[in-house]
This record gives C-alpha cells, structure tokens and sequence, in this order.
C-alpha cells in the first residue's frame, strides 16, 4: 500500500491545508473549523472487503500492529496513519459492548434496540476514543521536533478532562483542566486530580471555561484538546465503524446519541461517510441528535428550520456532561444532520431521569446523558418517526458509576423537576425473621 497521509483542512472549504502536527484550531483565511482529510483515492485501493476482513482480524487480543488492542487504532489507516506505533498512547479504547436490550425493546415497542456501552472504556467515557488521538499526535509531534507546547488543556463538564488527564500521564505530558465550579459530580473531579493534572475550578459554566481556553491557546499558552480540534473527532468516529462491525457490517436504521458541544454528532457522520466512500457499508443510517431541554440550543435550531444555532445559557441538568449552551461543533453537526436525513429531539428532565431508571429496570445501568438519549428514543417512537420494525443503536456515552449521585437522588425523590415513577427506596426493619418473613408477603 502506498504511504497514507492525512491532513488538516477548512470545513467551510478554503483551499489551504495543514500538517496534523501544526497547533491550529480555525482556518486563518475565513475563522471556520476545520477537519481532517484523508487520500480517499489511496484508500480506496484496498477493496471493501479487504478492508472489512483487515478490522475483523484487529479485533482480537492477540493484535501485533499496537501495544494493546484498540478500537480506535485497529483503524488506524483511516485516522492517523502518519503516527509512528511507538508514539501512540492507547489504554485498549474503543471495542466496546453493543448489547442487545431486548426486554427494553419490547417494553417500549421497539423492533430492535441496541446500547453502544462507550462508557466501558478506560476513563468511562467515549471521551477516550477522541482523546488517544489527540495525544498520540502531540507526542508523535513532539518526537519529530513539529511540535512544542507547555502543556495539554481543556475545558470540561466532567468526561473530557478525565480523558485528557489520563492520556496525558500516559505519555508524560503535563495536564491543565478548566472546570466550571460544582457543576461536576465528585467521581468526574477526582478522576483528573488522581492523574495529575492542574485542577482550575472557575466560577463559571462550561461555555465561560471554553471561552478562557480558547484565548489561552490562541495565545499559545496551552495545546487545546477540545472538540474544536478535530482530532477528537477521528477518534471517535470509530464508534461508527465499531457499530457496522458488531452488525455484521450492516448499518442500523437510527443511531440516536445524546450531544451538549456536538463534536459526536460530526464524528459519527464521518466515520460512517468515509465506510460508505470506501465501499465498506452501502448506506448512511439516520441520525437523532438528543438534548437536555435545558440544554438545547441545537434543538432550537431544528424546530425553527434554521442552519443557525443561536446560544442559550444553559439550565441545571441532571445530564451535566452536555450542560453546553454555545456548542462548538454546531456546524459541523448541522451538517451531519442534512447527510443522514436526521431530527433533533430533547428530553425534559423528568423524561430522561424516568427513561434511565425504565432502562435500569431491564438490566442496563444507565447514565444521565443515556437517559437523554433514551427518552428521545421512546418519544420518536411513540410519534411513529422511528418505525416499529425498525433498528436502532443508542450510544452510551459514559459510565453511570460516574453519576451515583444522580441514582441515588432519583431512588431518594430528590431530583428536581423529576417525579421518581420508577423510585426504589431500601425498607428499614429490625434483625428478626419473622418481620422479614412478613414484609416477603406484601
């Protein structure tokens, strides 16, 4: 095979391009974002099947191409392939559970549903996937003297500065965090602290500390790691290729993914283009981004048919991760939603708390940004937008243990706006079987 190279480019379509080595967020000509493009016309001379059978013999533990096995780089030919292996920073992302949720399926009159479990990774987020990219480039970039920087930096509502401080360490790279001050659940603050990196807890949301990240790094203070940088994006747009795979290369009717900055949302899009342009898959699925209601810009936007996300100040949600009122990617997801013939729904809080316990009662354990998801699912359904036969893939974005808080507040009657219809409370009784015996026969 003929050397692979990718490159940065304008999402707007001006004509420069940009090694993936140079610390650049926005084009210089227009301010647009940008993304990463591939030699399509050099991949495309391994055939489809070739390249299916190539990702089906990856996925096993025993790969000799990388340290350990992962999602993201058994792809590697179509995300970053100009990385050497010794530079990549991998803890096993990716290959993460498609489970079958037939009781939820049936309970709730779908044909089939599908969780994709991301929050299975290293961090517990599919933050991971995004991020071993990220940093796999800037270590490769450092090592081949293309790069200096004096450190890593995010803004985060929680998953993403677990990720990034994780990487980081791995590689020896020095982490800093923008938090917005408790607005983060305690499991998501102490993932960044235990790894590492400088904690700044600002008296703001997540959009104030977006914004102080992206002055420091146009200042070139910091490397941004945000969704902005379209590495994140190559990583996860695996998740797409994961899904066909899992299928048996067969493309779901839906995949409905819960969105706060709208980076998934353009990285599912393109994970999915690129294995149709390649031959890989044969069709686009649809696309339903989901919103909290009292984080919904993008939804906002849908409803008034317009391709401009105007900000709003985001709402306490209980779906803290996309707690994002001026979301970065907005139009590269705008995007996404046109190529995949998408909607956009949002869940009142009551909706997603109710949808989350409905799922933990078949099984699942599920985040609050999975109940988002869900709920939005359950209402396309009921609305006859999602057909009866049709099949569908929710994608989990992030481990519930991160959010115990929030299962506990649910079983407590203690959330607000959440009317608990599902609530579990322990029943207190003394140590005597007799009582116990009793309380067995209510």
């Amino acid at each position: 095979m003929a050397k692979l190279v990718a490159h940065f480019r304008c999402f707007c379509g001006c004509a420069e391009t940009f090694p993936l080595t140079r610390a650049i967020y926005r084009c210089p000509t227009c301010n647009g974002l940008l993304e990463v493009a591939h030699d399509l016309d050099a991949l495309a001379k391994t055939s489809a099947e070739e390249w299916r059978a190539r990702f089906d013999a990856r996925w096993a533990p025993r790969a000799t191409d990388m340290a350990l096995p992962s999602g993201v780089w058994s792809k590697r030919e179509w995300v970053a392939p100009e990385v050497s292996s010794d530079a990549i920073v991998s803890t096993g992302e990716g290959m993460t559970p498609l489970y079958p949720a037939r009781r939820l399926a049936e309970e709730l009159s779908f044909g089939e549903l599908y969780i994709k479990q991301c929050g299975s990774t290293h961090t517990g987020s599919f933050k991971d996937l995004g991020m071993t990219v990220l940093v796999s480039v800037v270590n490769h970039a450092i090592r081949t003297g293309d790069l200096r920087i004096r450190a890593i930096a995010c803004a985060s509502t929680g998953d993403t500065s677990a990720a990034l401080a994780a990487y980081g360490a791995a590689a020896g790279l020095p982490v800093i965090v923008l938090l917005p001050r408790g607005m983060v659940s305690v499991a998501q603050l102490v993932q960044p602290l235990a790894n590492g990196a400088r904690v700044f807890a600002l008296d703001t949301d997540f959009d104030g500390c977006m914004q102080v990240v992206k002055e420091l790094a146009s200042r070139g203070l910091i490397y941004l790691a945000n969704s902005m940088n379209p590495l994140r994006v190559e990583g996860q747009k695996t998740v797409a290729v994961e899904i066909t795979q899992q299928l048996g290369w067969e493309v779901p009717d839906w995949v409905v993914l819960p969105s706060g900055n709208l980076g998934n949302a353009a990285a599912l899009h393109a994970g999915f283009s690129m294995a149709k342009s390649l031959g890989v898959i044969d069709k686009l699925p649809r696309l339903c981004i989901a919103q909290a209601a009292n984080a919904s810009p993008m939804y906002h936007a849908f409803v008034a048919k317009t391709d401009e996300v105007t900000p709003v100040v985001a709402k306490p949600t209980q779906a803290s991760a996309i707690r994002i009122g001026a979301p970065v990617s907005a139009p590269r997801a705008m995007a996404a939603l046109k190529a995949m013939n998408g909607v956009v729904e949002q869940a009142s809080e009551d909706e997603l708390a109710n949808a989350s316990a409905h799922a933990d009662r078949t099984g699942l354990y599920t985040c609050p940004h999975t109940g988002v998801a869900l709920a939005c699912a359950m209402k396309l359904r009921a609305r006859g937008v999602i057909g009866a036969r049709e099949r569908v893939v929710v994608v989990s974005t992030a481990s519930a243990l991160k959010f115990t808080e929030f299962k506990l507040g649910y079983h407590e009657h203690k959330l607000p706006e959440v009317t608990s219809t599902l609530a579990n409370e322990p029943v207190t009784l003394p140590a005597d079987v007799e009582t116990v015996a009793r309380q067995l026969s209510l």
